[in-house]
């Protein structure tokens, strides 16, 4: 039998990764293409979903250029987006307006008036919270970037966009709809909308919980599973995209989901990192498990509803490409040019300066888009090369803040090394300070491509390369070689450093607050 192509993109905030992958997940060839990002206002953030688009159709044409026979041999298209994007069609599958991206927090008002009341906690009115754990296992956030905020934002300020609203889409759902004509959306992006029953045995869309947020069961699409064949390329898809009509196309998943996937976690209770434009620390779990007071819980991952625990913070990447490109003459660079500036970063020193990388708020363990970065103890005998070390050592530092609460979980598992995936696993310095500061072991693999493997272990089953999806899974975490083990000395160094850090983000978050 002549071998066969899995076709996988990932689609990020600024660009989609594409890449054709074989039998044992082996990537042979990838390409990124670049879209922009429009910030019309404070606090807001859009993207046009015909750049995606056509930033796939780019990819694909460079591909056939390098892979012969990549149109004849592609058997599957498979998808891993950004998830809590807000797509508004019409019946005629129209977009009305751009898509409100996830970092988008326009609504934050919004979604504090839909969630709060009086009698609260943490800023939940009681009943609405109960609700809303009991059916979704965890309530939608303070700072607007979950969808049912955004789409009350439309309801309220663009009434004529909802009232032609036909459905509302992720990212990821959009771009199957203009390859497919499908209208769907996989359990991990439906259960962020907090409009989804996920009790198990129960998936589904919750009337209830629709009611409680005042929007309308018509407008959400069809539930499927990650691993559903969903459709195949309309002949207009299969010439923008140079692939045959033939082509099965998958249900796919969010860049959550398929990253975990793609990282090899397959055990409940094993946990990853993703150090990527934002981050997060993920796992699977046997059940569903919320975390007000620290603001993470599961959700209903894309493939099976197998719950996935998921800890976001809103800056790691963002917070060092920042960095680089303000202390940079180069304000554009690509992504070796930022390996390229984190690869000297001097020698630490017990007097460097601290870096809070809030730029954008915060998520976990503290849930205020208020938030905001600093630099702390900086002074006048500290140059650029500093100013570096402080900002890579930062966002190792926030991220194992937000784990040391998520490891006291029970059932999670911290024997053995994690995995760490992202473009920020391309910088020794920042997975060495994060190996120390969270005294374990990190392993890496081909970190920026997580997503890309995910979505084509996703795809395993249906080409027979694997009996199921978590075998896939075992297959990925085979790829995982690279290893850096902590070191004694800088362990005991970095929980200093953390210990002192502690007492000037509990005095921060007093005064962002109080304003």
């Amino acid at each position: 039998m002549s071998e066969k192509f899995v076709l996988a993109a990932d689609f990020g905030t600024s660009s989609v990764k594409v890449a054709v992958v074989t039998g044992g997940l082996n990537i042979v060839a990838s390409v990124s293409e670049h879209y922009p990002l429009s910030l019309p206002a404070t606090d807001q953030a859009e993207q046009n979903p015909d750049d995606w688009w056509a930033a796939l159709c780019r990819a694909t044409a460079k591909l056939s250029e390098r892979v012969p026979g990549l149109k004849d041999k592609t058997d599957t298209l498979v998808i891993c987006a950004q998830m809590c994007g807000v797509i508004c069609i019409d019946e005629a599958h129209k977009v009305l307006r751009p898509c409100i991206v996830c970092v988008d927090k326009r609504s934050a008002g919004i979604s504090r008036a839909l969630i709060g009341g009086f009698p609260s906690f943490e800023g939940y009115r009681l009943d609405k919270l109960a609700t809303w754990l009991r059916l979704a296992s965890g309530a939608p956030g303070k700072n607007g970037m979950d969808p049912p905020a955004k789409m009350l934002w439309i309801k309220s300020h663009e009434p004529e966009i909802y009232a032609k609203t036909s459905k509302f889409l992720d990212v990821k759902d959009w771009l199957i709809l203009k390859a497919t004509g499908a209208v769907t959306m996989t359990g991990d992006s439906a259960n962020l909308t907090w409009l989804m029953d996920t009790r198990p045995g129960r998936e589904g869309w919750s009337d209830k919980l629709i009611r409680q947020a005042g929007l309308d069961a018509s407008k959400l699409p069809t539930i499927v599973d990650g691993g559903d064949v969903v459709g195949h390329l309309t002949p207009l898809a299969a010439a923008d995209l140079g692939l045959k009509t033939t082509t099965k196309m998958l249900g796919g998943g969010s860049d959550v989901s398929l990253s975990a996937i793609g990282a090899g976690l397959v055990d409940d209770g094993d946990l990853m990192i993703c150090a990527s434009t934002s981050s997060w620390i993920s796992g699977f779990f046997n059940r569903r498990i919320v975390n007000v007071v620290d603001s993470y819980a599961t959700i209903a991952s894309a493939t099976g509803f197998r719950p996935l625990l998921v800890a976001t913070q809103e800056c790691a990447g963002s917070a060092a490409d920042w960095a680089a490109q303000t202390l940079s003459d180069t304000p554009h660079m690509p992504d070796e040019g930022y390996s390229a500036f984190y690869r000297d970063v001097g020698t630490p020193d017990a007097n460097d300066p601290f870096f809070l990388p809030w730029l954008a708020g915060e998520k976990v363990p503290v849930d205020d888009d208020r938030l905001r970065g600093a630099f702390y103890k900086l002074g006048l005998r500290h140059d650029k090369t500093a100013i570096k070390r402080a900002v890579l050592e930062g966002v190792a530092l926030n991220i194992s803040w937000a784990y040391s609460r998520v490891i006291r979980q029970k059932a999670s598992n911290r024997s053995g090394p994690i995995p760490l995936v992202g473009g920020m696993a391309m910088y020794p310095t920042f997975v060495e300070n994060l190996a120390n500061s969270l005294n374990q072991s990190v392993i890496t693999g081909n970190p920026r491509f997580a997503g890309v493997l995910g979505a084509a272990a996703l795809a395993a089953p249906v080409m027979g390369w694997a009996e199921t999806v978590w075998d896939g899974a075992k297959i990925c975490r085979s790829h995982l070689v690279n290893k850096v083990e902590p070191s004694p000395e800088k362990v005991e160094q970095s929980a200093a450093r953390q210990s002192e850090l502690a007492r000037v983000r509990k005095k921060l978050i007093e005064l962002y607050q109080k304003n």
